[in-house]
Parts: C-alpha cells; sequence; structure tokens
C-alpha cells in the first residue's frame, strides 16, 4: 500500500494522469493517478489516507518547484489535471464524510479584471493540498465575495488582480468583506500586488506564488 501511494503521489508531481496518457514521456505506457486511486480504494485503502499520503505530497512538491521557477505553468496544469483525475473517485467519500478536507478557500479576480490563469493555479495548488475551492470566476463584485462567504462559515477568501488599474478594486472588495465579516481572512496576490499593499489595505496575508498561499493556510490549522 506504502508503495502505491508512492507512485501515485509521483504521479500528481509529474503529471500522469492515466495509462493512455503519453505525459510525461519517462512515464509512458505507465499506469497513472487514474488508475492507481481506483486500485488503491479498491484494496482497501482509506480514501483520507489517498489524500493526504499519496495526493497532497505531490502537488506540494510540485508547488516548491514552481517558487523555484524549476517547473512552469503547463507542467502545474498537468500535475493539476493528474490530481483532479484522481479527486474524481475521492469526492463520494468527502460527501458522506469518509474522508475530510482542511477547510473551505473562496477565490475570485476582482471586479473589472477578467483575467483567470494566477487565479486557476492558486485554486489548483489550494485544492491539491486537501482545501475545498469555491472558485467564483473573474470580475467579482464585493457583494458576492461576502454572500458566498456567508454560505460558507469559516472560510478564507482570496482576491486576485492582475491589472495595476484593479488594484483600487481589491482595496474596496477587501475593506467590504473585513465590514462586513471581520472575523474572515483575507489573501491578496497577481502580478501587480505587494506586501505592502496588502499591508495598506487591512488584508491578512500576501504571496507571491500559489505555495506560499497554501503554507499560509496550512499554517493557520495549526495556530
Amino acid at each position: 500500500m506504502t508503495e502505491l501511494l508512492q507512485k501515485l503521489s509521483e504521479c500528481v508531481e509529474f503529471g500522469k494522469i492515466n495509462q493512455a496518457s503519453p505525459f510525461p514521456p519517462q512515464m509512458k505506457g505507465q499506469v497513472g493517478a487514474d488508475e492507481l486511486t481506483r486500485q488503491l480504494l479498491d484494496q482497501g485503502a482509506s480514501p483520507q489516507d489517498v489524500l493526504t499520503l499519496g495526493l497532497m505530497p505531490g502537488m506540494e512538491r510540485v508547488g516548491v518547484k514552481f517558487r523555484e521557477n524549476k517547473v512552469f505553468v503547463p507542467q502545474v496544469l498537468m500535475s493539476a489535471k493528474a490530481m483532479n483525475t484522481a479527486m474524481v473517485h475521492l469526492k463520494p467519500y468527502f460527501l458522506t464524510g469518509e474522508a475530510r478536507q482542511k477547510g473551505t478557500f473562496v477565490i475570485g479576480t476582482v471586479e473589472g479584471d477578467l483575467h483567470d490563469i494566477g487565479k486557476n493555479l492558486v485554486s489548483m495548488m489550494v485544492e491539491g493540498n486537501g482545501w475545498k475551492v469555491v472558485d467564483l470566476g473573474v470580475d467579482v463584485k464585493p457583494e458576492r465575495f461576502i454572500e458566498v462567504l456567508r454560505e460558507h462559515p469559516g472560510a478564507y477568501v482570496g482576491l486576485s488582480a492582475l491589472l495595476t488599474t484593479t488594484m483600487p478594486s481589491m482595496e474596496r472588495i477587501s475593506k467590504a468583506i473585513k465590514e462586513a465579516l471581520p472575523e474572515v481572512k483575507v489573501a491578496v496576490g497577481g502580478a501587480p500586488v505587494t506586501r505592502e499593499f496588502c499591508e495598506k489595505i487591512g488584508a491578512d496575508a500576501y504571496s507571491r506564488d500559489p505555495q506560499g498561499l497554501v503554507e499560509y493556510l496550512n499554517g493557520r490549522l495549526e495556530d
């Protein structure tokens, strides 16, 4: 069982979706995340172990490599696809309570900004590390963030922006969330965003890369 979990972790790390997938070339013809997840569950592995000992370590290694510029966006997307293929088999267990997610993370690109690549990478990385992600898409107004956060008590929220022209929108949304729901922790990120800007608008966390956000969220659970 341990060996299969290790193989599953490597499939996520290197983006091996299933046996038919030609990527990555060095794993061509081998079983992938799809088959290994089904095999583990059929052999009696707990869904929680498949998540925490198989999928999450592989996704964490991808996040660290991405931060260090050792892999790039296409590799991260392949890893996320492998993880999502495996998650299809696990989702029924989340519904029954046999497998638990760490918490809920709500994310959206702020009002006036239609860019979603960065947001999508963050969503994939956070979900791959055991969180339920509620992705609101792009051009999200403050009222929508607040509405969804009220539907998910205890959730964290991430605001994404790529354009400097939408940074005022990020500030407005962050302040609106804090006013309506003071207990909610707000994380901000995107190309023009800095730690100084985060502090200026009263947000709680800033990270220049998805792995930093994952580490912040996981750290909150340990507090």
